[in-house]
């Protein structure tokens, strides 16, 4: 098979979250397959978020002309090799030579340019798909593009797509009559109700109609995005096409994040031999500023700090759960009355927690690997990588057991002893603080208990190898 995977993102290349470590390390994964003859990536090229040493290796391929509705805008072709997948970047100035990747007033106006560009190009770069496999709203509404504009080009008939939801909260909403400003297209569809939905076109909900399949990324989160509370309105348009949906759990890079061999850290550590974690756990009290006490359990927590996240929850029970003896690290920025609830508390117990309101990627390592327990209590989560990291970092992760956390932690057994970390189902204060003081206690009283918690947690295999076979099946399915 022929994959090309269109996306608005991919590490290492630039990045605000999980689609882009998705779209990283699934295709790179993909192309070590045998049934994979060859695979590409498709991406804007937004050059001042890209390092210096990957524009050097850039080649220019063409340039081409992209009708976005009345405006007619340059497009230029770059590509790279890495890792056994070709990565095209489409160039516009006007569209992507800004600061950021998001946020701009025109962003549906851009990701139309992108989307038309992508459906244009593949016969000139001569990448005509099998698969054709898209993510989230930014590249939604390429399938309808397909069927509906380009459907008088026999190569891509036979093109199957796959749309993957990463978080079905951002839609790409804009007025009905964009379709004909930008996209050239009719008002058909739009009056049909088609591609309209609240009285808006939703490219989302575009890309989930006209998709051959639709995947998310967890199983848990398939089902919840089904229901009101979690499907943000499209859950009747998820149920109208249910059997064309699924979920299958991202992986995170164990070339990336393994305690053995990782750059980040100081002392390394495997599941035979955990002494170094140990060594890593008096590391990070002393870089956090806290007490040196082994024996006193500390809690980690890496993480946009905003109420999605579940850390309204966790201000709320911080007076309680520093009466303990615990020490607890967190690094994140978010919303700022968030960011100073957690700096207040960081100034009232300065021997208990200590407050990062920053971003850095080795003091991330550093608690991922230096942790007792790992705090996560998102309201929703459609995957989450950072469990699976602390897991393989032998980091017992405290969850909301929602979407991917669900599939991916298993909840300690007090009977049978076993698990992979803890968690609670009602999202109140008081359950997730009992559900803490849980952990604490385990740890204080059976330390011979933790040790084999850890060892399975450090087992747990959340490889993109096994996720990428997965990938392989459903492709495989829609071939047939």
């Amino acid at each position: 098979m022929k994959i090309l995977f269109a996306s608005s993102e991919c590490a290492p290349f630039f990045k605000t979250g999980g689609l882009g470590d998705v779209a990283g390390a699934l295709p790179k994964e993909l192309a070590k397959k045998p049934e994979i003859s060859s695979i590409a990536v498709i991406l804007p090229y937004f050059k001042n978020e890209m390092k210096e040493s990957w524009k050097e290796q850039l080649t220019d391929e063409f340039y081409d002309f992209v009708d976005v509705g009345w405006r007619h805008e340059y497009v230029g072709v770059k590509s790279l090799l890495k890792d056994g997948v070709k990565y095209y970047f489409l160039d516009n100035e006007h569209y992507f030579g800004r600061g950021v990747l998001y946020g701009y007033d025109d962003d549906g106006e851009r990701f139309a340019f992108f989307d038309l560009a992508v459906c244009q190009l593949m016969e000139k770069l001569d990448f005509i798909p099998d698969i054709l496999h898209l993510n989230d709203w930014q590249t939604a509404m390429i399938p309808f593009l397909l069927k509906e504009k380009y459907k008088w080009i026999d190569a891509y008939k036979k093109i199957k797509t796959v749309l993957t939801i990463h978080n079905i909260e951002f839609q790409g909403i804009m007025q009905g009559t964009a379709l004909t400003e930008l996209f050239g297209m009719g008002m058909e569809r739009y009056f049909e109700g088609v591609v309209r939905h609240n009285g808006m076109l939703n490219m989302l909900k575009t890309g989930i109609l006209y998709a051959d399949q639709v995947n998310t990324v967890s199983p848990s989160y398939a089902k919840e995005i089904q229901t009101a509370e979690f499907g943000c309105q499209l859950d009747s348009v998820l149920n109208y096409v249910q059997g064309k949906v699924s979920g299958i759990l991202n992986g995170i890079d164990y070339d990336l994040f393994d305690p053995e061999t990782d750059t980040q850290i100081p002392y390394h550590f495997t599941v035979k031999d955990i002494s170094g974690k140990y060594e890593m756990k008096a590391e990070l009290q002393k870089r956090a500023g806290l007490p040196v006490k082994p024996k006193v359990p500390l809690i980690g927590m890496v993480s946009r700090l905003t109420n999605q996240k579940g850390f309204h929850l966790v201000l709320s029970q911080l007076e309680n759960l520093l009466q303990k003896e615990v020490q607890i690290v967190l690094l994140g920025t978010g919303f700022p009355a968030i960011e100073s609830g957690f700096q207040h508390f960081a100034q009232q117990y300065p021997e208990k927690m200590s407050a990062n309101i920053a971003f850095n990627l080795q003091i991330a390592q550093e608690i991922y690997a230096g942790s007792d327990f790992f705090l996560m209590p998102s309201a929703f989560e459609p995957c989450g990588l950072s469990q699976m990291i602390a897991m393989r970092y032998g980091t017992l992760p405290i969850v909301h057991e929602i979407g991917g956390l669900r599939d991916t932690v298993k909840p300690y057994n007090p009977n049978t002893k076993e698990g992979t970390g803890f968690g609670f189902v009602d999202f109140t204060g008081e359950v997730l603080l009992n559900t803490i003081e849980r952990a604490i206690n385990l740890y204080q009283t059976e330390p011979e208990t933790m040790k084999r918690l850890i060892k399975s947690a450090m087992t747990e295999d959340f490889s993109w190898e096994n996720k990428a076979q997965q990938y392989i099946h459903l492709y495989e399915n829609l071939e047939r």
